[in-house]
């Protein structure tokens, strides 16, 4: 691992902070470096000294952030307007200090929607400085009815830390939640700035450098957001002396059910560098393969035992089997064969569903070399103990990964990576327009490319995550799954391949 963004939790936060603090820094200083760094943010994204403003500042920390906000919007014009859940003279610690900073020249009002509405305020950003990370409990009362009404303002609504009502550590709404449109949090991202449906609350992500450095965290922190730094110089790059041996030979396990999916991996593979590129699939399709890229080498496979053969050459290097399968006996067979081959190996779509009465005969293959990469549906299947409303999308990846013993991607518009080890990592985009048929067998196929060419599972799941993700950004509207793998070739020159 080079240097990817951290992603840290609540706890992992407190412990940086204190830790910040012993080394003689003031904790004031640094709530007020948080508000200048929001309200620098503001003053570019929305210029204008007329524009009204209304801060609407929490019980806590996260208030005195916003004071220190209002304090500096009001020193560079514009009309600033406070609203706070407490008297100022009830808040606390550093609160309290930006509480009288502001109070000494600027009124506050209640913070309660009756107030908000017979104030007939019509602000044009409303900066939301209620709750920050350690909210834990569903918002009710007066609070929640004063998000829903800023909601419903139309204003620009500028987050500080968190969307108010957001849990930091599993991306959960805490009954109602701010809808942010842009969103500023300190040091590091938090899991629930990435995971749904908390992403969906924060808006676009600003990380605000305010003196938190990445030596105050572990030096076995494993959370990480799911970027170049993570994969980068692990990410193959051929030289003069490599060959279509060297580059590794891909075998992909074809279906007559749905040859369609095992075509998009196929052509997936050899776009992100696969050398060679078998198919094994039935005789009477394999013309299918052949029609759209002659490059690739077919092999007749219509019994079981002509699969154990294929995978006696040595030269096959790494192994694709489910896309394109039906979940019954025999793919559950092809899966089990491939595996005891004993090469790097992705198992997808039927190939995993066809172990939903029995995943331990799957997961007993398990190794380090091995993905798996379920949507919800097929986790479900798999892990119905760890199934979507159980727990964190970060502690059901990171068990489901620990008991498969394999690197498991559960793929969403918030995909979780993550390792047996306990190395796990959020990708932080993705494009809705992935949302269609085909797509999750391209992912497959861009994996498979990249564990061929020796590229260690984990990072090679990791790399075509964000590869796969970002070709969408790019392709956007109207994007099929026939398009994905023709956009890998410029993401690679970009990162120097």
């Amino acid at each position: 691992m080079t240097n990817p963004q951290a992603i840290v939790s609540t706890a992992g936060m407190r412990a940086a902070e204190q830790a910040y603090f012993a080394r003689g820094h003031d904790s004031f200083v640094l709530m007020q470096a948080a508000g200048a760094a929001v309200a620098a943010s503001i003053i570019r994204d929305h210029p204008g000294r007329d524009r009204a403003v209304l801060v609407l500042c929490g019980p806590g920390n996260n208030g005195g952030d916003g004071f220190i906000v209002a304090d500096l919007l009001r020193a560079a014009g514009y009309a600033v307007t406070v609203a706070a859940c407490r008297p100022v003279d009830a808040y606390q610690g550093d609160a309290a200090k930006a509480a009288r900073l502001w109070a000494a020249t600027g009124a506050v009002l209640p913070l309660d929607r009756a107030a908000l509405s017979s104030a007939a305020l019509a602000p044009a950003i409303i900066v939301d400085a209620l709750f920050g990370i350690g909210l834990d409990r569903p918002l009710t009362g007066e609070i929640a009815a004063a998000i829903d009404w800023a909601n419903g303002t139309g204003a620009a609504i500028v987050a500080v830390d968190i969307a108010s009502g957001v849990n930091a550590d599993d991306g959960s709404v805490l009954g109602t939640a701010i809808q942010a449109g842009h969103t500023i949090t300190f040091g590091w991202p938090k899991p629930g700035h990435l995971l749904l449906p908390g992403k969906a609350r924060c808006g676009r992500l600003e990380v605000a450098p305010i003196g938190l450095e990445r030596d105050l965290l572990p030096a076995d922190h494993t959370l990480c957001q799911n970027d170049p730094g993570l994969w980068l110089e692990a990410l193959p790059e051929p030289g003069l002396l490599d060959h279509k041996y060297s580059r590794g030979h891909a075998l992909v396990i074809g279906s007559s059910d749905m040859p369609g999916a095992g075509r998009l991996a196929s052509l997936a593979a050899r776009r992100i560098g696969a050398g060679m590129l078998s198919v094994a699939a039935p005789a009477a399709i394999l013309p299918l393969f052949m029609a759209d890229q002659p490059g690739i080498i077919a092999r007749p496979a219509g019994r079981a035992e002509d699969l154990v053969e294929i995978l006696m050459d040595r030269r096959i290097s790494g192994v694709l089997v489910g896309s394109g399968l039906v979940p019954h006996a025999a793919s559950r067979e092809a899966v089990l064969t491939a595996l005891a081959a004993g090469r790097p190996a992705v198992v997808d779509g039927g190939g995993l569903t066809a172990f939903a009465d029995r995943p331990e005969d799957l997961f007993t293959s398990g190794r380090g070399d091995v993905v798996l990469t379920p949507h919800e549906g097929e986790f479900a299947r798999l892990f119905p103990e760890l199934a979507a409303g159980t727990g964190s999308k970060l502690d059901r990846v990171r068990k489901a990964a620990r008991r498969a013993r394999a690197v498991v991607v559960l793929k969403g518009a918030d995909t979780v990576v993550g390792a047996p080890d306990g190395r796990i990592a959020i990708n932080p985009e993705a494009s809705p327009y992935l949302a269609t048929a085909g797509l999750g067998d391209v992912l497959a196929g861009l994996i498979l490319g990249l564990l061929v060419q020796g590229m260690p599972a984990y990072l090679a799941a990791a790399a075509a995550i964000w590869l796969h993700a970002q070709a969408g950004l790019n392709l956007g509207a109207g994007l099929i799954a026939e398009d994905l793998a023709g956009e890998i070739p410029a993401l690679l020159r970009r990162l120097g391949r």
